[in-house]
């Protein structure tokens, strides 16, 4: 019992700020606070945090073994509450990372609602092109969209997404249009940084005719004079004329629609990809992570919450 309550004190200083909040939340004093501060860390013979009487500094090791606590007394509550009366019950600290684009559209806006539905979770949002390392940089969950090639996390399947390759007219009048996948070497591709995703590079499938295997699946690496690491703002490029562009139906098809864009290379459009959750591998999963899973399985499932946007 004297080691849990240094976590929870540990955890209660570290969001309190002070040992005077955190001592008032329980209704101690401050030097019963400090002492089992003191405790834990001669205990583990770390440094976890600098104190002054102005501010509280978690050091370097704090800081990884604050994500190590939560996570232990957020999985210990989940235990209690699911033999306890009245039910499960998720808590604690919920990270999440989504791509920049997708992520402000179709994952943004679910957050405030699965907080609504369990507002014992708080809920962090990370919106990034980048590949990020989940176990690495702490996060519970990502939504990933495209090729998962990583076998070291796990994956759930959410929904289907198909990509397209889109110029706009006018850049099309200007410069032609290709006929094969190879022709997009001669026109201005407009691609994500290598520290972004897409690393296979645009994945089209060759027709009977023009491949020995029918239905081969390619993928080009195609260049241009111009690439960035957020996707909008390649989509952004693309309505302005620069260049041609692959992105989600998700993304163009409303500009497709509209003329805005003009989808290329309809015949070798690769078959849909995935939309996935994925997570670290972990022999049992934090109860608030499994909800929100199914949360976006829920309403992804729904082809009214695609049209919605």
């Amino acid at each position: 019992m004297d080691k849990l309550k240094q976590l929870e004190t540990f955890v209660s200083v570290t969001h309190r700020g002070s040992l005077t909040a955190a001592a008032l939340s329980e209704g101690v004093a401050p030097a019963v606070i400090g002492r089992r501060l003191d405790a834990l860390e001669a205990r583990l013979g770390v440094k976890l945090m600098t104190r002054t009487t102005r501010r509280i500094t978690l050091t370097h090791e704090g800081s990884a073994f604050l994500e190590d606590c939560q996570r232990l007394l957020s999985d210990l509550a989940n235990a209690e509450a699911s033999v306890s009366a009245g039910g499960v019950k998720a808590s604690g600290h919920l990270r999440i990372t989504a791509p920049a684009g997708f992520g402000r559209v179709y994952v943004a806006p679910l957050v405030p609602k699965f907080r609504t539905q369990h507002a014992d979770v708080s809920i962090s949002l990370s919106l990034s092109d980048r590949v990020v390392d989940i176990a690495g940089e702490g996060f519970d969950c990502a939504v990933r969209v495209g090729d998962m090639p990583d076998s070291s996390l796990v994956s759930v399947r959410l929904a289907d997404n198909r990509r397209l390759c889109v110029a706009t007219p006018d850049y099309l009048a200007r410069h032609g249009e290709p006929v094969t996948p190879q022709d997009l070497s001669r026109f201005d591709c407009l691609t994500l940084s290598s520290d972004a995703s897409q690393s296979r590079g645009w994945a089209f499938q060759m027709p009977a005719s023009a491949s020995k295997q029918a239905g081969e699946l390619i993928h080009l690496k195609p260049g241009g004079p111009l690439d960035c690491s957020d996707g909008q703002v390649l989509h952004d490029w693309c309505l302005a004329g620069v260049g041609v562009a692959w992105r989600s139906t998700w993304e163009v098809e409303s500009d497709v629609a509209a003329g805005r864009l003009v989808v290329l290379l309809a015949d070798y459009a690769a078959p849909p990809n995935g939309i996935y959750a994925v997570f670290p591998q972990r022999k049992h999963l934090a109860l608030r992570v499994r909800l929100w899973i199914d949360f976006l399985k829920h309403h992804y499932a729904q082809p009214e919450f695609w049209q919605a946007p």
